[in-house]
């Protein structure tokens, strides 16, 4: 009896993507440890440590205030995206025709460049007083993302067996309960996984912020990060410490959360 041995080929190949993929972020560290003069030296590891990017960056920037805020947009924009998306996703799934040209009505919204909304959402912004605030920006960002998360959930709602719907009406449950009751609890997975996408997505926005919002105290940590490129002179090391401090925690929840991300993601690919 021949016994296969299992193909090692696999696990080569995801470990030389691994360590493409982390030699940006090493590259990242090593700027932080590095002099402007020593990074326009155009050497790939510093000639000596430099620790002093550290203090300065906590100095020169409001970092707290900068990751607060990011964090707030965030989950506000989450919030905003999910309370339209999910009823979006039922319609869409369970409407047939109807909801297939409103999913792709949806997802048409999405191929359009963002910057042709930038003028006239910075007006309607202002005409209601929500420029230069946090909870406008997460109203934008929250929109923003509303493709993506109708995408991701029309897959995770199709999964849910209309049988228990239809026992769900015959009971007395109207559209919305049945929405409420049935298909949220089911599609829980889906939601979280859509939900930590779509922080990620408002998380990482720059255009959006640093069109809406001039004043510092509502700034978020992408435009933070470009208040470091000078006139002149580019600080590259403390520019690296605040994306190395921005990116940690976020890091972080995506490494906790990644079977809930590749299920979110696979689930909204295979309908």
């Amino acid at each position: 009896m021949i016994v296969s041995r299992p193909r090692r080929w696999p696990s080569a190949v995801l470990a030389l993507a691994m360590a493409v993929s982390s030699i940006p972020l090493l590259y990242l560290v090593s700027l932080s440890l590095r002099s402007r003069d020593d990074v326009l030296s155009g050497s790939l590891l510093p000639s000596r440590l430099f620790w002093d990017n550290w203090p300065d960056t906590f100095r020169s920037l409001d970092l707290g205030r900068f990751l607060l805020n990011s964090w707030v947009v965030a989950l506000l924009a989450v919030a905003v995206t999910l309370a339209i998306a999910l009823p979006g996703a039922y319609y869409t799934a369970r409407a047939g025709r109807p909801g297939e040209r409103l999913s792709a009505l949806v997802m048409a919204s999405y191929c359009a460049p963002p910057v042709v909304a930038v003028l006239p959402l910075f007006f309607l912004l202002r005409s209601v007083g929500l420029n230069n605030t946090l909870p406008g920006l997460a109203l934008v960002v929250g929109l923003a993302n509303l493709p993506v998360a109708v995408w991701l959930l029309d897959g995770f709602v199709r999964r849910v067996p209309r049988e228990i719907e239809e026992a769900a009406w015959l009971d007395g449950l109207g559209h919305w309960a049945t929405l409420r009751r049935i298909v949220v609890p089911l599609a829980s997975p889906g939601i979280v996984a859509a939900g930590l996408i779509c922080f990620f997505l408002s998380y990482n926005e720059l255009l959006f912020a640093i069109s809406f919002q001039q004043q510092t105290s509502v700034q978020t940590l992408p435009v933070a990060l470009s208040l470091f490129q000078g006139d002149r002179n580019i600080e590259f090391g403390q520019q690296a410490v605040a994306s190395l401090i921005g990116i940690a925690p976020v890091y972080l929840l995506a490494v906790l959360a990644q079977r809930r991300l590749v299920a979110g993601l696979v689930a909204g690919a295979v309908k």
